[in-house]
């Protein structure tokens, strides 16, 4: 197997420099497998770990030190999504992807505008289609081995016959995984031309909420709009998705009186315009959006702290 990264090193380069290398694409890999940074940097860790507790001999002979790294972090992500089922059915209320950041708000947001490059591989995850939080939420839906496949195949092109030496099934297997996959994805798509203009109508629901016009809010709403909130039972938030215009329009103004001083961003979120919520400097809310027919259908609400730490200023460094 090679893997893109690989393309354009020299087989004398030392192996140290290429393995180093992949550690980016690894990290984006494991995102989209896991929908969770921090599961992600762990996955793509003990990949390393693995690697080096290797002898040098039994490095030098992996033909494709690249190939290797992905075929082991995709396992270990597929061991992981296996028992991830369990955990989350524990899991206080909803569980939501965690939320990405633009990589220069990420940068302003931690650093103040310093030039300093952060350690945090948030900045090294492309924020391409396959991260936005409608695609992951369907991706949580599916079976480990589905998710595996598709992502591998559809996303990040390895044929199937090297996904089916990874997921353990024949080519064959991998390829109905895959269109399985597929057939999800597309039975919740937004319609095509949706998403244009949701930077304005986030923009919109914005301004509504703050002025905390309930008319307004409803009337960008769908009316069969969902609202679902992650907490993780850290911090208070609805445990159920609350469901239609007028019941959320409502929640969202419950939530501005309870918070006097909340300062609402604009930000990028997995891709597309999100906003932020913050309170006293902090920031407590990051909320992703989906939208159809210039009207919001989903909005996503990750107030979990331990799925805000990119978002914050005063995080580890």
């Amino acid at each position: 197997m090679s893997t893109p990264s690989e393309a354009g090193h020299d087989r004398s380069e030392p192996c140290l420099s290429r393995i180093v290398d992949e550690r980016r694409q690894l990290i984006n890999l494991a995102y989209r497998m896991l929908g969770s940074l921090a599961e992600a940097e762990d996955a793509v860790q003990e990949t390393y770990t693995r690697w080096y507790a290797m002898s040098r001999q039994q490095q030098e002979a992996i033909e494709s030190p690249g190939a290797w790294l992905t075929t082991v972090a995709s396992r270990i992500c597929l061991d992981v999504l296996g028992s991830a089922r369990a955990r989350r059915e524990r899991y206080v209320g909803a569980w939501i992807p965690e939320p990405l950041p633009d990589r220069t708000e990420w940068m302003s947001g931690r650093t103040g505008g310093g030039s300093a490059e952060p350690a945090d591989p948030a900045d090294r995850i492309t924020l391409d289609e396959s991260v936005n939080m409608a695609f992951l939420v369907v991706l949580e839906a599916m079976t480990p081995a589905e998710r595996v496949a598709f992502i591998l195949h559809d996303v990040f092109r390895y044929p199937f016959a090297e996904v089916a030496e990874i997921v353990g099934r024949t080519p064959a297997a991998c390829r109905q995984l895959a269109s399985s996959a597929r057939r999800r994805l597309h039975a919740a798509q937004a319609p095509a031309g949706a998403t244009a203009g949701q930077a304005g109508l986030v923009r919109d629901f914005k301004e509504a909420w703050e002025a905390k016009d309930i008319k307004a809010l409803v009337g960008l709403l769908d009316p069969d709009a969902t609202m679902t909130a992650d907490g993780g039972g850290l911090v208070g938030t609805v445990l159920r998705p609350v469901r239609g215009s007028e019941h959320i329009a409502q929640y969202l103004i419950h939530i501005a009186d309870k918070a006097p001083g909340l300062t609402l961003l604009e930000r990028t979120v997995n891709g597309r315009p999100g906003l932020v919520a913050q309170h006293a400097g902090v920031t407590v809310t990051v909320a992703a959006f989906s939208l159809s027919g210039g009207r919001v259908t989903r909005i996503w609400a990750v107030r979990n702290p331990e799925k805000l730490r990119p978002w914050t200023g005063n995080g580890p460094s």
